[in-house]
């Protein structure tokens, strides 16, 4: 059988041919990958066959160089590297011939496999010379197809490999992706792939942007395109307009004195409404980052909310409800601008409001409801309260309505109100009317029902005699077999929310919602067998999952705590659960969350269960690829260690053990690493001065952790909030070392460290980007510090001119009382070990 002959049987519609043809692939590539790759390259190269099998080629190609996992990434690379100099010039220069071709299939094909080798070799200094390449084709030549597919190439390689590579192309690469985007350009697709390849090339084009004259171009560039004749083309440039916003919003106040917006067809109008969405957000950011903030929203309020109030009605009654349009995507859009415009929304929508609340035109009936619900996040209490007791007997009307979009609108927007502003909803007036209109949309369509669980949830704290009969109710839907628009799941959330809230008269009632749940859990461990199809266990791994919440909330209500016999039936069946589910991971992580709730409640007395629990922790704590259950079993360890103390010690070697392995693996997830540093402090606190057996491999670790996050730039915003977690955890150890040893009079032991924390916290303290947890967390640790050696031991390096400082902004603090009261204290122990 030919190559061709196999590449078409890999788009059989047949599953046997499919299936033997994908075999016999995988079969070739494995016996003599060179000269697969040959056969696949002539293949793509084949200007005489069949589209689809030139495509399959180019994607099998690609498949054999490119994939998700770096760990198999790096084995395809070394693979690709080790084949002959002949070969691999051979697959190129296919490769880059196949650009020419009339097929758009094979040159699209071609494009992702020259980006594929591009990632495997520019990184290490092979292939230099295959920009210049491009770029020439791109500038010289007359055939559309070939500079479209050309500019394919530089968009995929630039999207494929890291920016700084490239850097040095930035400016060829610029000058020839703008020439092929600019207005002079009369073929669309040509300026279509040039929009495309400019997109994928921004971050590495940094320098360019801090260039007046150059950023100028390329603004212009893009601008131009938003009003091309062509859809395809708007719809790149606005969304090349986002990126922009995003990477360079410090730069774009000369840009936005007229603002840019595209309405005459739907995907236009979704990417300029994301332009205008990301405009809020980036202010958002510079208020948190001290980034200039230059109020585009404002200044554009009055051009852009008409156009809002317009798209809100543009709804379509067969969309599906999960799917994205562009009323959707206005209301979205209204609701980051209120947040930032904050009391300045409120005039121009209104009016809109009062005009359309009851028009007879559904369209306009919904819209206006949707507005009135996305403006309630961001303007003061006292500018939206007498808005808010107006419409509220309306609103509730409206929960009635004929249409289910209005309904849904109206149930949403009734649970921003009890959520946001539940201050307006007057127990002796609007009360019983609107729990009665909520409980009565429990009984509607499941769009409708979960809106009104979400607005049950926001109002539970004012239920009082309404308790019992909710719970009953939302136990009656609950028991359907089917979950549509997540109204099962919105239901269950409301139980566990009214289990974890309600008052003390409520406690014989959520006592009785465990007990029931907890019947239903069981009944589903029994019936797991029966579940053996995958979609089968999915919904069955979804069921237990929201079982698992309404007693974690009803363990976690402080009157529970009496009922130990409960717990123990709960431990119980957490234990059988994990023992059938097998790798289902929401279900573990659920049930961990679960298990935290019945520490806290037991405290020491959870010991009983814990020889039969650890296997199913340590298995957790080594899945690494499920890298949230694994972090959720970190956080375990800490509300064990928290919940049983000292008694804790029996178990701390193989959690160490264990998270110091998981602290060196290179495929866990970063995000878990900031935890395990804080568990450190959770055990050290827990066993105190045995924890010195640790001490060194763990300072080791801090030392390793302090100099990483010193040395790592804000380059973005992920780093930035990673590096605050990373300090964080950092910060925490420390407090729990240093508390824990000190409880044991050893004190001392932390003493060689001190200077290297202060110097490692100074750098901290110099850093704009620091989060407010982290500040808090660093106080606490100067104060711990400070209280451990109060005899002078540490008085000369207390004498730095950033210790005072930080302890005078902590005190000045207004985002919370509890970072001014360790401020206090800090200062005040400060003052005692520097005098």
């Amino acid at each position: 059988m030919s190559y061709a002959e196999i590449l078409g049987g890999t788009l059989s519609p047949d599953a046997n041919i499919r299936e033997q043809a994908t075999r016999a692939l995988e079969s070739a590539e494995n016996e003599n990958f060179s000269q697969y790759l040959l056969s696949l390259t002539n293949e793509l190269a084949n200007e005489g066959g069949d589209g689809a099998v030139r495509t399959a080629a180019g994607i099998a190609l690609k498949n054999a160089l490119l994939a998700k996992d770096p760990a198999r990434q790096e084995q395809y690379a070394q693979r690709w590297l080790q084949v002959s100099d002949d070969t691999r010039n051979h697959v190129k220069q296919g490769s880059l011939a196949t650009l020419a071709s009339e097929s758009r299939q094979a040159t699209t094909a071609a494009s992702q496999m020259i980006a594929a080798i591009t990632a495997i070799e520019l990184p290490r200094g092979q292939w230099p010379h295959v920009i210049n390449t491009l770029l020439e084709q791109i500038t010289t030549t007359t055939k559309a197809n070939l500079k479209v597919a050309s500019l394919q190439a530089i968009g995929f390689i630039c999207e494929n490999i890291e920016p700084e590579i490239l850097a040095t192309q930035s400016n060829p690469i610029l000058t020839a992706v703008v020439q092929g985007a600019n207005s002079q350009e009369q073929n669309q697709e040509v300026r279509y792939a040039a929009i495309t390849a400019l997109y994928n090339s921004l971050e590495f084009v940094r320098a360019n942007f801090e260039n007046d004259g150059e950023r100028n171009v390329i603004m212009q560039t893009v601008c131009e395109a938003t009003q091309s004749p062509d859809v395809n083309v708007q719809v790149a440039a606005f969304e090349c307009l986002v990126r922009i916003m995003q990477l360079y919003y410090d730069k774009m106040q000369f840009y936005m004195e007229k603002a840019l917006f595209g309405l005459t067809e739907e995907k236009i109008a979704l990417q300029a409404i994301e332009f205008w969405s990301t405009v809020p957000e980036m202010m958002e950011l510079g208020q948190q980052f001290d980034r200039t903030n230059f109020q585009f929203a404002k200044t554009a309020l009055q051009q852009v909310l008409p156009t809002l109030m317009f798209l809100l009605t543009k709804q379509d009654e067969d969309a599906d409800e999960d799917e994205w349009n562009v009323a959707m995507a206005a209301a979205t859009c209204l609701s980051l601008m209120a947040q930032t415009v904050e009391n300045d929304i409120v005039p121009p929508v209104i009016p809109f409001i009062e005009q359309n609340i009851r028009n007879q035109d559904w369209h306009f009936r919904e819209a206006a409801v949707m507005s009135f619900g996305s403006i309630l996040d961001g303007p003061e209490s006292a500018v939206l309260m007498p808005l808010v007791s107006q419409a509220l007997p309306v609103l509730i009307e409206m929960v009635k309505d004929p249409v289910l979009q209005v309904k849904d609108s109206a149930a949403w927007t009734l649970g921003r109100v009890c959520e946001l502003l539940v201050e307006c909803i007057q127990i002796d007036v609007h009360l019983h009317s609107l729990i009665s209109a909520l409980v009565g949309g429990l009984e509607d369509s499941p769009r409708i029902v979960s809106n009104c669980c979400w607005a049950i949830m926001n109002l539970s704290d004012q239920l009082g005699g309404y308790f019992e009969g909710i719970i009953t109710t939302l136990m009656r839907i609950t028991e359907s077999n089917i979950n549509e628009n997540n109204s099962r799941t919105s239901a269950y959330e409301a139980m566990a929310t009214l289990a974890n809230t309600g008052a003390k008269d409520t406690i014989p009632t959520i006592g009785q919602l465990g007990i029931a749940i907890l019947d239903r859990l069981d009944m589903t461990i029994s019936n797991a067998s029966q579940a053996v199809g995958i979609d089968d266990r999915l919904v069955l791994g979804e069921l237990q999952s929201n079982l698992l919440n309404v007693p974690d909330q009803c363990v976690a209500h402080p009157g529970q705590a009496r009922y130990p016999r409960s717990l123990t039936a709960i431990m119980t069946s957490v234990l059988e659960l994990l023992k059938v589910s097998g790798k289902h991971a929401a279900v573990a992580e659920d049930s961990f969350l679960l298990v935290g709730s019945l520490i806290t409640a037991l405290e020491a007395d959870f010991s009983r269960y814990l020889e039969s629990f650890a296997p199913y922790l340590y298995s957790a704590l080594r899945n690494h690829e499920e890298y949230q259950l694994c972090s959720i079993s970190v956080g375990l360890i800490g509300d064990i260690c928290r919940g049983m103390g000292p008694d804790a010690a029996q178990y701390c070697d193989q959690f160490m053990t264990i998270l110091l392995q998981n602290l060196e693996s290179d495929v866990l997830h970063r995000d878990v690493k900031p935890g395990i540093l804080s568990c450190f402090g959770d055990i050290a606190l827990a066993i105190g001065g045995r924890f010195e057996t640790y001490l060194e491999v763990v300072f080791r670790v801090l030392a390793s952790a302090c100099q990483l996050s010193a040395n790592t730039q804000a380059v973005d915003y992920d780093t930035i909030d990673y590096n605050n977690q990373l300090r964080t955890g950092i910060f925490e150890a420390f407090v729990g070392i240093v508390q824990g040893l000190k409880s044991d009079n050893k004190a001392q032991l932390v003493l060689s460290q001190v200077q290297g924390i202060l110097g490692f916290m100074s750098v901290a303290f110099n850093d704009p980007n620091r989060s407010d947890e982290a500040t808090r967390s660093m106080i606490g640790l100067l104060g711990d510090l400070a209280d451990a050696f109060p005899n002078g031991e540490i008085r000369e390096v207390l004498h730095a001119d950033w210790i005072p400082a930080l302890i005078k902004e902590g005190r000045a603090s207004r985002r919370g009382s509890s970072l001014r009261e360790v401020s206090r204290w800090a200062r005040e122990m400060v003052k005692r070990a520097s005098a």
